[in-house]
């Protein structure tokens, strides 16, 4: 099993030495929270907490991801970073693989490409993309971004996106692994086809088991079930040395932990100090025992 360390909606200053305690202590990777912007008006539904309520969100610092994964990078020698999720659609693909290739080029092959679809309609409407066919735009942009950080001449004519033949430079020394999020039944397929991994949001722990067997299903129907494939989940199992054997027998590669509450209103009031002691804690109860 792998550890990752989840935090977000923090005080920015505090992401750089939380890194490095994370690393310190053992654990493999970091997540890295992404978010456009916060609309005053808004319809949407957040589907990861349990009313879809949104306001927790607002005032709440999100440090560009691309940014801070590269001041995180800067600081870490083994830490891998995971933006958990990036929002792909709304963004050109053609820059989020130059951004994705550079990452991984300058930190030795420490970035997983976490991306979703975004839940805010919002998103697409300030960055001047399309709503509708949010997720065939997806499909396209997933492809266009493993292509090119490859490194070789590439290009691409679909239904959203025309790329002439190019290539980018630098590009890291092995492939960005590429994870979807997403609980729907589009985003469990689209992992199964197109990706290298799943990212599991949390939620009612009883889903999981049904979340991971129709990506199983969708893996064995793809032809994918015997290609390497990372699954990060989110879940209680994951605070104890026993969970985590269950999350292994379950298939489970990358536990995903966090030690507060995100969804709360309100600023995080949690010192530095403590956050730190969390990360120790765990470490000497959970990581060195597994």
């Amino acid at each position: 099993m792998r550890f990752t360390y989840a935090e977000a909606m923090t005080n920015p200053d505090y992401y750089l030495p939380l890194a490095q305690a994370a690393e310190k202590v053992g654990f493999h990777s970091m997540t890295v929270p992404d978010s456009i912007c916060y609309p005053e008006e808004s319809d949407s539904v957040y589907p990861y907490n349990a009313d879809g309520s949104r306001e927790f969100l607002e005032d709440k610092a999100f440090p560009e991801a691309f940014i801070l994964t590269s001041a995180m990078g800067a600081v870490t020698s083994t830490l891998r970073f995971t933006p958990f999720v990036l929002k792909l659609p709304v963004r050109p693909p053609v820059l989020v693989a130059k951004q994705a290739a550079t990452i991984a080029h300058m930190t030795n092959n420490r970035l997983g490409l976490g991306v979703g679809v975004s839940p805010w309609r919002e998103d697409f409407e300030v960055m001047g993309v399309p709503f509708a066919k949010r997720g065939k735009r997806m499909d396209e942009a997933i492809d266009i971004v493993r292509g090119l950080t490859r490194g070789d001449y590439f290009e691409f004519h679909g239904e959203f996106y025309d790329v002439p033949s190019i290539k980018i430079n630098p590009v890291p020394t092995e492939p960005i692994p590429i994870l979807i999020g997403g609980h729907s039944d589009a985003a469990l397929r689209r992992a199964a086809v197109r990706g290298d991994g799943w990212m599991h949001a949390g939620g009612d722990p009883d889903e999981l088991d049904r979340l991971l067997g129709v990506l199983q299903k969708y893996r064995e129907e793809a032809g994918t079930a015997d290609r390497p494939f990372e699954i990060h989940v989110i879940s209680l199992d994951g605070y104890t040395p026993d969970g985590i054997r269950r999350l292994e027998d379950k298939g489970v590669t990358d536990v995903v932990v966090g030690f507060r509450n995100s969804y709360a209103e309100g600023p995080d009031l949690e010192p530095l100090e403590a956050k730190i002691a969390n990360l120790e804690g765990y470490a000497e109860s959970v990581i060195a025992r597994t």
